[in-house]
């Protein structure tokens, strides 16, 4: 989801202004509408959707025009599927609780990847931990709420901090536990908070301790979801397109 996807019309499509053409992506559960913007006469632009799982949909072109009924210009088929973020954020899910994973992740650190692809980690990783559908129960402490915070132990937001994932840490701060989280120390001694200062983290640090720290730049900061019952409706400020997803 969130990539951005080119609509080429053929020279029969290209048609009056007054036209306003959409996407429908029909999957086995979920179905997504989303608006477009012209780019010139003969290209489309839009934001593709988060889907819920790995499957070809049916995606249609749909052109409307007030007075008129609705009219599907062309369909295509449209693949999504599972890449190593999603992965990555699946595992990062799986392991909330468990301490063997979480410190088996913590070799990464060794390997001090360069800042770029620091950056290319976070923003992906992120991403996809926003598309996965995560159990109402899911803690960032992991199921065992009867731990208390006096256990040492290795959290998903010491994984985050320990390799400098900024958005991936306010994503996780949002969730259930990931403040509680900022308070534990693991078998070295360390907080998030204080692992954050000791590797010199200073937006990092900021983010985790200020009361109302805002979302660090990303291509997530452009959107603007409102869920309502089995509905949810998005706006992508960059592009300015709206997306509808209904459950089937």
């Amino acid at each position: 989801g969130d990539s951005v996807i080119t609509v080429q019309l053929t020279e029969e499509d290209k048609v009056e202004d007054d036209v306003v053409f959409y996407l429908v992506f029909t999957g086995s559960t979920v179905q997504h509408c989303t608006s477009t913007r012209k780019i010139n006469p003969g290209s489309l632009e839009t934001i593709s959707p988060g889907h819920d799982c790995c499957e070809t949909v049916k995606v249609a072109l749909c052109a409307s025009r007030e007075g008129h009924p609705v009219l599907v210009v062309a369909e295509e088929s449209f693949q999504f599927v599972q890449d190593e973020a999603y992965d990555a954020a699946q595992f990062l899910a799986t392991c909330a609780g468990n301490q063997q994973a979480l410190n088996f992740t913590r070799f990464l650190d060794r390997s001090r990847p360069p800042a770029a692809d620091v950056d290319f980690l976070d923003e992906k990783v992120a991403l996809a931990f926003r598309h996965l559908k995560l159990p109402a129960e899911w803690n960032v402490l992991g199921a065992d709420q009867s731990l208390t915070e006096n256990i040492p132990r290795e959290t998903l937001m010491h994984f985050a901090v320990r390799l400098g994932l900024l958005r991936l840490a306010w994503f996780l701060l949002q969730q259930p536990g990931g403040r509680g989280a900022l308070s534990i120390h693991n078998n070295e001694g360390a907080t998030p908070v204080s692992l954050a200062l000791e590797r010199g983290y200073q937006k990092l640090h900021q983010l985790l301790t200020e009361e109302e720290a805002r979302e660090p730049d990303s291509w997530s900061t452009l959107s603007h979801t409102v869920h309502s019952g089995d509905y949810s409706v998005k706006h992508h400020r960059g592009l300015n397109v709206y997306m509808l997803t209904a459950e089937a």
